[in-house]
């Protein structure tokens, strides 16, 4: 209903019912009539003020029942506006990191590790000291980057205690387990708190000393300088997304930058010819450890079609 409309409808109701209230009144008064024990003139005032009282109700609920926006601002305006101030204060958060990221001013990013352990413990009584030393890690890494050259006097790494409380329990069952100190968030310099939550799993082992983790053919016919770097690159990140999908903590792969660029210029050299370049890991590193690998140059024997 438009709001003309409703106005109109609101004057003729308020109208009619107003006529019908004074008549009502004058009859109750003419024929002396006493409600709950009141004289007759007071009794009339009554009948005057009830219909008073029921005109604004009729009005009110006739305007609620056509007007779903009357209805959203009398009963849900206080909630939409705090969902409002809500948007706003999580959007001025997002045009700050997104200033700070082009200054280069975060200096944690979200997910990333503070602090990784492997733990192994004899009794339940000491899952809190580890706990507590794992914190205080991640606290003074958190010191280093957010505040640097301020000594780490107070915890500015805040876990919420219900997971902390899961974390002590998990780790306090049998097995050895790696536990993970992860960043919520973007952190910027010079910030005050950083908000933090664990990651445990059971410690397994990722990767075998010599064990090929990834590969890939190149066929040296038909690369340069920038289509091999490119290969290469995306070696190193299938290498990182496969530890991770064994279960590794670890989100740093290590490798000799100089060692991949002596390779690399070997193999331009070389023109023609297709070879297997493979990751193989240095050394056995299990979920908590960082996997170190270098890359390997294979022939790849390609069969010819008997004639």
């Amino acid at each position: 209903m438009s709001g003309w409309l409703l106005i109109i409808s609101l004057l003729l109701l308020g109208g009619i019912l107003a006529t019908l209230g004074d008549l009502l009144g004058s009859l109750v008064g003419k024929a002396r009539l006493s409600f709950f024990n009141l004289r007759p003139r007071r009794t009339a005032v009554l009948i005057t003020a009830l219909t008073g009282s029921l005109i604004s109700s009729i009005s009110l609920g006739l305007m609620l029942l056509v007007s779903s926006q009357l209805r959203v601002g009398l009963f849900e305006l206080e909630a939409i506006q705090a969902k409002i101030k809500s948007g706003e204060k999580d959007l001025k958060q997002l045009e700050k990191n997104l200033y700070a990221l082009r200054r280069g001013d975060v200096v944690i990013s979200s997910g990333q590790p503070l602090a990784i352990s492997t733990i192994k413990l004899d009794g339940r009584s000491n899952a809190k000291k580890e706990v507590d030393l794992l914190l205080q890690r991640a606290n003074y890494e958190a010191y280093k980057r957010v505040l640097p050259g301020q000594k780490p006097t107070k915890r500015i790494v805040l876990v919420l205690r219900g997971d902390i409380k899961r974390l002590e329990e998990i780790i306090s069952q049998e097995g050895t387990w790696a536990v993970n100190i992860r960043s919520a968030g973007n952190v910027l310099l010079g910030e005050k708190n950083v908000y933090a939550f664990p990651e445990v799993r059971p410690n397994i082992n990722i990767v075998r000393k010599g064990e090929v983790i990834v590969s890939t053919s190149i066929d040296l016919e038909k690369i340069n300088s920038d289509t091999l770097g490119k290969q290469i690159q995306l070696l190193f990140e299938s290498t990182s997304a496969e530890i991770k999908r064994r279960g590794s903590l670890s989100l740093v792969l290590q490798f000799n930058s100089n060692s991949v660029n002596t390779l690399a210029k070997e193999l331009l050299q070389r023109k023609e010819g297709v070879v297997e370049l493979e990751t193989v890991s240095l050394r056995r590193s299990d979920t908590a450890e960082p996997v170190a690998v270098s890359l390997r140059v294979r022939e790849k024997i390609i069969d010819k079609p008997s004639e």
